[in-house]
């Protein structure tokens, strides 16, 4: 059986892991300070992408063909606060 990422591929997920780990590794756009394992991975294979190495397509998510996420009963949202009523 093939191999399904090219050993060019698994070296930059390699560089971009050993980068999250020394604290190194920086996300494209705003430039912060990468934490997590898997956008850590995510980063490695775009790198791959971009350089032309074996990457398998990425997987569309059934979340981005939906519209927009509809409010409960036309509601204004209370940014993540709630109302605690107490009685005394």
């Amino acid at each position: 059986m093939a191999r399904k990422y090219s050993k060019k591929a698994s070296k930059k997920v390699e560089r971009a892991m050993h980068e999250r780990k020394r604290g190194k590794l920086k996300s494209g756009r705003s430039g912060r300070k990468v934490t997590s394992r898997k956008q850590a991975i995510a980063i490695g294979l775009s790198e791959a992408r971009r350089s032309g190495a074996k990457v398998p397509k990425k997987k569309s998510s059934s979340r981005k063909k939906g519209g927009g996420r509809k409010s409960s009963s036309g509601r204004k949202s209370s940014n993540g606060r709630r109302r605690s009523s107490k009685k005394k």
